[in-house]
C-alpha cells in the first residue's frame, strides 16, 4: 500500500514540475502596443546616452517601451520596417502602415532593443504609430 502512494506522489510531482516548466516556458508574448511607454526619447538623447555609458544606456532602455518622434528617412517594406532620422531603424509587429512616406514625420512605439554599432543604428522592433 505505502509503495502505491509513493509512486503516485512521485507521478504527481513529475506531472506538476513538468506543467510549471512549460507555463514558463511558453509565457504569452507581450502586446507592446497596449503597454505603458517607459521612456519619451529623441535620436540626440540616445546617442548621448550611449556615447556617455553604452553599458548604463543599455541597462535603462534595452526591452523597454520607448515613444519617439522623428522623420522617415528610409522606407524597407520587405522587412516591415523603416529609418527614422538615418539612425533608428523601427520595424512593425503585423505589416507596414500604408500612410507611411519617406519625409514624413512620424511618433512611434515600441521595445527597443539595443545599438548596431556595425550600421551605427538603434533597433526598435514591434513598433505601432502612435501620431
Amino acid at each position: 500500500m505505502k509503495k502505491k502512494i509513493l509512486i503516485g506522489m512521485s507521478l504527481f510531482l513529475v506531472i506538476a514540475s513538468l506543467g510549471i516548466v512549460y507555463r514558463y516556458s511558453y509565457k504569452a508574448h507581450r502586446d507592446i502596443s497596449s503597454e505603458k511607454v517607459d521612456y519619451v526619447v529623441t535620436i540626440s538623447g540616445l546617442e548621448r546616452e550611449f556615447t556617455a555609458n553604452e553599458r548604463s544606456a543599455y541597462t535603462k532602455y534595452q526591452n523597454k517601451i520607448i515613444e519617439l518622434t522623428a522623420t522617415v528617412s528610409a522606407i524597407d517594406p520587405t522587412s516591415k520596417g523603416i529609418v527614422l532620422g538615418e539612425k533608428v531603424f523601427v520595424t512593425f509587429k503585423d505589416s507596414l502602415p500604408k500612410k507611411i512616406t519617406s519625409g514624413k514625420t512620424l511618433k512611434i512605439k515600441g521595445r527597443f532593443l539595443g545599438y548596431d554599432e556595425l550600421l551605427g543604428e538603434f533597433k526598435i522592433d514591434q513598433s505601432s504609430v502612435t501620431h
